[in-house]
């Protein structure tokens, strides 16, 4: 079954990213059609998304996590700086 997880970070007003949605089967597909609808960058990792839905919504990821989760962030930077520059 799919599974999804949209995370945030606001460097200015949080200490570390937040998991704001989770869901699986019908409500991952609803989570991955809002960040389609509004341009989102989607990075499928199954391990990743498989800890991470274990965080209850708004709570911010522990520091176990960290480093994976930068790993994502880094993917976004990229994808995103390399689309504004096209």
């Amino acid at each position: 079954m799919k599974k999804a997880v949209a995370l945030r970070y606001d460097r200015e007003k949080e200490n570390a990213p937040r998991v704001i949605a989770s869901g699986k089967g019908i409500s991952a597909e609803n989570i991955l059609k809002i960040a389609e609808l509004h341009n989102l960058p989607i990075k499928k990792d199954e391990d990743l998304v498989e800890l991470l839905s274990k965080i209850e919504i708004d709570h911010e990821i522990p520091e176990n996590l960290y480093v994976a989760v930068v790993e994502v962030f880094q993917f976004l930077y990229t994808i995103t700086h390399n689309e504004a520059k096209a």
